[in-house]
């Protein structure tokens, strides 16, 4: 028996030893819920055992817990926001007043929430997942698309909306959730505008070749005697 426990103890300290030789894992970054993935069959076939099982003893609160985790499952498989948690805008709007970068919040309706950003590259998929992360405690944010548009934008390609459902993919929309165009410049036209610019720009460039040439030509032809009865 002592030696059992002696071998137990000295398996330990390998382990101990052992973990304390690899390096510390480094800490993730935040992410927001996230919605659309494809049921885990593990895990339904857990919830399933696991609602036989407090059947099988008359535990009510387990079957109504399992079947609730097994609904919250397939509502966020099917991309479908739980109009019983939606996100208060009044709360939403108060939690986001503190957030560094933001210079106004807004909402378009129950759904679109207009984000104003103070700096050109705070226009990012990482702010919408940082003002996401914080609307999480409010309620459902599978029912919130976030809209962010920069204060110091310049031109129509700074402008542009960066939209994004909380929990979806860019261009990705909740079950029922419509898309809404909230660039007050339609994407055509900016498109349209980029390629006038480069069209400018290249006969910009053009034109000042042209000059650049026709000075090299003078620089390097020689200058005419100049005839005395002219003079």
């Amino acid at each position: 028996m002592d030696s059992v426990i002696r071998m137990v103890a000295t398996i330990a300290v390998a382990v101990g030893l052992l973990a304390g030789c690899r390096e510390a894992a480094p800490p993730a970054e935040a992410r927001p819920e996230q919605a659309g993935q494809p049921m885990d069959p593990l895990r339904t076939a857990g919830q399933i055992a696991s609602i036989r099982a407090s059947a099988m003893v008359g535990d009510q609160q387990g079957i109504q817990d399992g079947l609730m985790a097994m609904n919250e499952d397939f509502r966020k498989a099917i991309k479908l926001a739980d109009p019983a948690r939606r996100v208060d805008h009044e709360a939403a709007r108060a939690a986001l007043r503190d957030m560094d970068g933001l210079a106004s919040v807004v909402w378009i309706d129950r759904e679109n929430l207009f984000v104003l950003v103070e700096r050109n590259e705070l226009r990012s998929q990482a702010m919408i997942d940082a003002i996401c992360i914080r609307l999480e405690p409010l309620g459902d944010t599978l029912g919130v698309v976030v809209n962010l548009q920069s204060a110091a934008a310049r031109n129509g390609a700074e402008q542009a909306t960066l939209s994004r459902n909380c929990q979806l993919q860019a261009g990705d929309r909740a079950f029922l959730q419509r898309a809404r165009a909230v660039d007050v410049v339609p994407a055509g036209i900016l498109e349209q505008q980029r390629r006038d610019q480069e069209r400018a720009t290249a006969r910009g460039d053009r034109s000042r070749q042209a000059q650049e040439s026709l000075e090299i030509l003078m620089d390097s032809t020689p200058e005419l005697p100049v005839d005395p009865r002219r003079q």
